[in-house]
């Protein structure tokens, strides 16, 4: 080669760092040009994986199709380069006996190792010619320096390449946590897991299984692959699935070629012959294991360090989400059943006043017909029927005072409690559904303990009504605001809770008549809410009262009765 035509081909090779982003078309191109510059009969560009050792070919020139496309070290020219790091020339292949030439014509080969920087070995490019002693110790040197060249253009583009894989990996990740964020039903949750999981590695299938506390079995929750390759009916037993491997060390786990026989009978992998290397992820919440997440590729590939923190990265993110669809799902139910007791004590307050007004005229009956003095003879018939008017009557008298018996909170619930506990562990109760209506709560308790006593749950529904009602009046958000005070800590002192929000307020039409059962503004409203909250604070010898009410917000003021001494 001459000098003129080693100087262009490494301008050549030099101009492929800002003339391509695609670090497979530059080695390509570096193949391409060198054969060229050395009218070379064959050749190859192989890189050594880091996990094996072995060269795998990257590219090639005349490669025949059926040749092994890669090396194991210290075999053939090639490999001996990248063993002992040191350029090669063999005039004649036919009397050396490192030769193993992939191609049968091959008489002269030369290779020179693919340095970089720091002295590693990138991979070895390699060149032929069919003629014996076609190439020179010339040639050498010059291969050598092109190949110099090429390992440092190479690995720019690869680097570069990494990190724009990284950004688009980053990028996909935030994504997927915004979009968890506001999944709360499970089965969409699950499906936007499994697909941006795919989207982030650029997978060809992922699944998500849950794992059952109580049995420890998996279940498939979501899977996106190939349609009819994963479908497990009902648990699968831990034991019998690949997943288990990132149960058990709670942490990632991956499989170069599950299409190996061990893999064969796992009952969590696809029937997919395409799928080849695998990742599994477990979720984790507070150390405990909620799933697994299962990623599977369509080729060979060793998952590096970086990748392995993306995937954990996105099952936390998995697992939080996770936890908060559960915890909203139990959140609703709770208010669901808030509802349905908010509707069943406006029953027995019914029952207990229709109860309270039946006694009066019935005591007057039993009076009556005590003291009307009828004394019929034995044989008499309406003898018997005063007998039983008056057995009726009495057993009037005594499911009226079941009625009223059963109405009364028994005193045995009763206790002293801090007024700040209260708030404290009912704001813990909507602490979700507060963060999900992007609802603010300003509270101070107060530096002295204000210490009331009462029925701790009732009180504790009084707050939730008045919360509740103030979330449903801020649908777009806002900020609520508690304020805890003493008035009077002698002998009639008072605990004073006053609850403001910045909603649209009460409407005026009704403004005046809030604490009526059956009363609401709302369509889905039952009108139970603030009665029960004023009947729960008159049984406690309190008041609730509407301080406030604009466009600008509400303000209710709750009364309850120190603990005297």
């Amino acid at each position: 080669m001459t000098d003129d035509a080693e100087l262009k081909a490494l301008h050549a090779v030099s101009s492929l760092a800002s003339g391509t982003d695609d670090p497979g078309a530059a080695t390509r191109e570096v193949l391409a040009i060198a054969s060229a510059a050395f009218t070379a009969d064959g050749g190859i560009v192989a890189f050594q994986n880091p996990e094996t050792g072995r060269l795998e070919i990257e590219a090639a020139v005349g490669l025949p199709s059926d040749a092994d496309r890669s090396f194991a070290p210290g075999q053939g020219i090639p490999g001996w380069v990248a063993w002992h790091g040191r350029p090669a020339l063999v005039a004649d292949t036919a009397g050396d006996a490192r030769s193993r030439p992939v191609r049968t014509q091959t008489r002269c080969e030369m290779a020179a190792p693919m340095l970089l920087a720091d002295g590693h070995l990138l991979g070895v490019l390699a060149l032929s010619r069919d003629a014996a002693g076609a190439f020179g110790a010339a040639d050498l040197g010059a291969l050598v320096r092109l190949a110099d060249v090429a390992a440092r253009v190479l690995r720019r583009l690869w680097d570069l390449s990494h990190l724009r894989e990284k950004a688009r990996q980053l990028e996909t990740l935030i994504a997927t946590g915004q979009a968890l964020v506001g999944k709360l039903e499970q089965r969409q949750l699950f499906d936007t897991l499994t697909r941006d999981a795919s989207a982030m590695m650029q997978a060809k299938a992922c699944a998500l299984f849950l794992l059952d506390p109580g049995s420890g079995d998996l279940r498939l929750a979501s899977y996106r692959g190939a349609p009819g390759t994963l479908a497990p009916e009902g648990d699968l037993p831990l034991r019998l699935c690949l997943a288990a491997s990132a149960v058990r060390t709670r942490r990632p786990v991956s499989f170069a070629d599950i299409q190996s026989p061990e893999f064969r009978d796992l009952l969590d992998l696809p029937r997919d012959p395409e799928l080849r290397s695998v990742i599994a992820t477990p979720l984790l919440f507070e150390s405990e294991v909620l799933a697994v997440l299962v990623i599977f590729m369509d080729r060979i590939r060793i998952f590096d360090n970086d990748e392995k923190r993306l995937c954990s990265a996105l099952a936390s993110l998995g697992a939080v989400a996770l936890q908060n669809s559960r915890l909203y799902s139990r959140v609703f139910m709770s208010e669901e059943s808030l509802r349905k007791n908010e509707r069943l004590t406006t029953l027995g307050l019914l029952a207990a006043e229709i109860a309270h007004e039946i006694r009066n005229p019935l005591t007057v009956l039993k009076l009556l017909n005590g003291g009307l003095g009828f004394d019929f003879a034995p044989g008499d018939p309406r003898r018997t029927d005063m007998r039983v008017i008056g057995e009726k009557l009495d057993q009037l008298e005594s499911i009226v005072s079941r009625v009223l018996n059963f109405a009364k909170a028994p005193t045995s619930l009763h206790a002293r409690h801090q007024v700040a506990e209260v708030v404290f562990d009912t704001l813990v109760l909507v602490r979700l559904k507060l963060a999900q209506g992007d609802i603010r709560v300003i509270f101070e308790p107060p530096a002295q303990a204000i210490v009331v006593e009462g029925h701790k749950g009732q009180l504790q529904q009084v707050l939730l009504n008045l919360l509740i009602n103030s979330m449903q009046a801020m649908p777009a958000g806002g900020a609520i605001t508690i304020r805890l005070a003493a008035e009077g800590r002698e002998a009639g002192g008072q605990a004073i809770v006053e609850v403001s929000d910045t909603g649209s307020g009460i409407p005026d039409a009704i403004r005046g008549r809030i604490f009526d059962s059956f009363l609401t503004g709302r369509p889905d409203g039952t009108g139970l809410g603030l009665a029960i909250a004023k009947r729960v604070l008159l049984s406690h010898h309190g008041d609730i009262e509407l301080v406030e009410s604009s466009p600008a917000g509400t303000t209710f003021r709750i009364m309850i009765p120190l603990v005297r001494g």
